[in-house]
């Protein structure tokens, strides 16, 4: 009798331990993967916290790493994951912790700087993105690992513990600027995490978007050595599908970018990686690199196992306008016309739902290939005349720019703003860059961004965060190196051909996004600047591809500093050599089209959440999302703000979203789109909440890590839950 007990009660603990496993693997109840799971559809089928019950909910904890940094913006993107009760996440200095998923309690901590002993003296050398992590555990459950990136090194955690797994790659991680296939300067990082395929873990990177761009191949790695498994060049080289859509048969071995950074999602049981990829380095001007950009601004359908191809679509040819796929696709299963169909579904920063056939890339809906305009285009560039617009889904976001639409918070706003809109020419989206400058709109922020969609699997329905910002691209000649051969004159010439994209030709950026560099002395001194330059921090990348006697240069210029008699070394020399890429244009500066009080120069709403059904391809709804209570006070209508970090969406009804710039998390009725529940933050919430259940408690968190558009900093997660 005793030992028909003992083997019934194994039998009930290897049925638990399997259930555990299958709920990693959906992710409906837990949130086993970034966004959720990894189909990506930030969907939870958790209902205990519902319509009914919504207007309770507290604060069930906060956990604050104590490293946020006001001063330099730090920020905090990460949507966190949930494994049997334990919370892992990111910290504005990317510290990796463990916390009781139900108390906030810390488990352990992982300190990246404690790895780096060169960089111990550089406080804002780990102010970077991490915008979530991965697990894995195999078979038994034994061996469980945590992997994230920290720059260029992602690395192995053993997730019982926080200490680096050692045999892991380089003594604990893999270093993403190797296994590239040709030598790497210039910059790249893990930001968005990649996804898990048996024992091999898929990553994508970020990487430069200049003409001097590392590749952006996917990649993926064996999870127990680190070693690489297979690689997908996105520029693909001779013998490769689409090398012969390249008029430039050297394509692949000097241009860069066509990069995963945004994130994917798996079909695991037919075991097919979806990829979105980014356009080719770089962003503006593409007379090097003439043709479609293949596998540039694609979604792509690869084996898991292999990496082989399998198909692929693009979303925007020859890209001039920085249309990147800015989040992972979302996996559904449709009915259209008594038709079951296996959907994958991408939405883009310009508005648009593309769904295709996941097994095979067939558009769901039609997709028109559209005549777009040519003409004016820059001296070299070949645009392409033509770009796919879907038939449906309608598009979430406005399509255009015009004179009309034009902001009216105030007759004196009007005025002025409708002033700027005329010195730009162009408002048809696809216009060509040109110096007399067009519109783009949505903006290059989205439209839809890195948050992504939710998307629930009942009901078919995507749920989406919508900015509406208007941007000006007005092109310049890249300035000669004519300068007075002194060192602030070769600081500038190296300022030109590395800093100008986003800092503008007078230095005065725009907004707290691509700061203002005019008396940066005031606020850094020559240290802290050469930091900031090697490391990148935040969405600045690293530069350390420019060479020591170059920095010092650009340094002496940005700085204003004196020439020294040393410098003569540096005087001796030539002036900085041109590349294989170098250009004659470039854009003069990210400009957001905002009036003097920093509100968007378009008429509201500047910021939304939208409802499309993708059965019938409808815009169901959108109301806004966020608000200005300054301009509520005066009796304008809420106008919703821009938006950084995604929706979920839950079984119970609801659909939570953070994102504003007025530092609030709001609930939603997902079928009506009503406003059922907001709570305050200690700091704007730019990330996608998570939600999960631990012993039948449900709870939703939320990174606050602020930071953006002028937001101040946070670093804490807030966590809610019923009483």
């Amino acid at each position: 009798m005793k030992a028909q007990s003992s083997i019934l009660f194994l039998a009930l603990i290897s049925l638990i331990v399997s259930c555990k496993k299958v709920h990693h693997a959906t992710g409906y109840t837990g949130w086993g993967a970034y966004a959720g799971g990894k189909e990506g559809n930030r969907y939870s089928s958790n209902d205990q916290i519902n319509l009914q019950n919504v207007s309770q909910l507290k604060v069930a904890w906060t956990y604050s790493s104590g490293d946020k940094d006001s001063a330099n913006r730090s920020q905090n993107q990460c949507n966190p994951i949930m494994v049997d009760g334990i919370l892992y996440g990111t910290s504005p200095k990317l510290k990796l912790f463990a916390l009781d998923a139900a108390t906030g309690e810390q488990k352990w901590l992982f300190d990246p700087a404690s790895q780096d002993t060169s960089k111990k003296n550089d406080p804002m050398a780990y102010y970077k993105v991490c915008r979530g992590v991965v697990y894995w555990e195999d078979k038994d459950g034994d061996n469980k690992r945590i992997f994230y990136s920290v720059g260029q090194k992602t690395y192995a955690i053993d997730a019982d513990n926080g200490k680096v797994i050692v045999d892991f790659g380089k003594g604990g991680y893999i270093d993403l600027t190797e296994n590239l296939g040709r030598k790497v300067n210039s910059y790249v990082s893990g930001t968005t995490p990649g996804v898990i395929y048996k024992n091999l873990l898929i990553m994508g990177a970020r990487v430069d978007e200049s003409e001097d761009a590392a590749p952006g191949h996917i990649r993926a790695f064996d999870v127990l050595t680190g070693k690489l498994v297979w690689i997908f060049h996105t520029i693909p080289e001779p013998g490769e599908y689409g090398f012969k859509t390249w008029p430039d048969s050297t394509a692949w071995k000097h241009l860069g970018s066509a990069n995963n950074w945004s994130g994917m999602a798996l079909d695991e049981k037919r075991g097919i990686v979806y990829v979105p990829t980014g356009s080719v380095g770089g962003d503006f001007y593409g007379a090097h690199r003439k043709g479609p950009d293949l596998f540039a601004n694609c979604l792509l359908a690869l084996d898991a196992a292999t990496g082989k191809y399998i198909w692929h679509y693009q979303v925007v040819h020859h890209d001039l306008w920085d249309r990147d796929l800015p989040a992972n696709p979302n996996l559904v299963t449709l009915n259209i016309n008594g038709k079951t169909i296996d959907a994958v579904a991408q939405m883009t920063k310009h508005g648009f739902i593309f769904v295709f056939d996941r097994t095979n890339g067939k558009p769901v809906f039609p997709i028109n290939e559209t005549s777009v305009p040519t003409a004016n285009a820059l001296p070299g560039e070949e645009p392409w005349p033509t770009q796919p617009i879907p038939s449906l889904p309608q598009p979430f976001a406005r399509q255009h720019f015009g004179p009309e639409d034009v902001t009216d918070i105030s007759p004196e706003t009007h005025k002025d703003m409708l002033e700027k809109y005329n010195k730009v020419k162009y408002n048809v989206m696809f216009t060509p860059p040109s110096k007399d400058g067009d519109w783009i709109f949505p903006g290059f922020d989205g439209g839809g961004e890195w948050g992504g969609a939710a998307l629930d699997p009942e009901s078919k329905i995507m749920y989406i965060s919508n900015s509406e910002m208007p941007w000006a691209q007005v092109m310049i000649d890249v300035p000669k190196n004519t300068y007075e051969h002194t060192l602030q004159g070769v600081g500038h010439a190296i300022y030109n051909k590395f800093c100008i994209s986003c800092h503008g030709a007078e230095l005065k950026g725009n907004g707290t996004s691509y700061p203002s560099l005019v008396n940066i002395g005031k606020k850094y001194n020559e240290t802290q600047v050469s930091q900031i330059i090697a490391n990148g921090r935040n969405m600045m990348p690293s530069f350390k591809q420019i060479q020591p006697d170059e920095k010092k240069a650009l340094m002496a210029f940005v700085l204003k500093l004196p020439e020294k008699a040393s410098d003569a070394q540096i005087l001796a020399k030539e002036p900085p050599s041109a590349t294989v890429n170098d250009v004659p244009y470039m854009m003069n500066g990210y400009k957001r089209f905002a009036d003097k009080d920093g509100y968007p120069g378009i008429k509201p709403p500047w910021g939304t959440l939208d409802a499309v059904d993708l059965t019938s391809g409808k815009l169901l709804w959108k109301v806004p999302l966020g608000e200005y209570p300054e301009l509520t006070k005066k009796g304008i209508p809420i106008t919703g703000t821009e938006l950084y970090g995604g929706p979920l969406v839950t079984k119970g009804g609801l659909v939570f979203v953070a994102a504003t710039k007025d530092e609030k998390i709001r609930a939603f009725d997902k079928k009506t789109g009503k406003q059922v529940w907001e709570a305050k933050l200690p700091a704007a919430g730019y990330a996608t909440p998570a939600t999960y259940s631990v012993d039948g408690k449900q709870y939703v968190v939320i990174a606050c890590g602020g930071g953006k558009i002028g937001s101040k900093s946070g670093d804490s997660y807030v966590c809610f839950a019923l009483p």
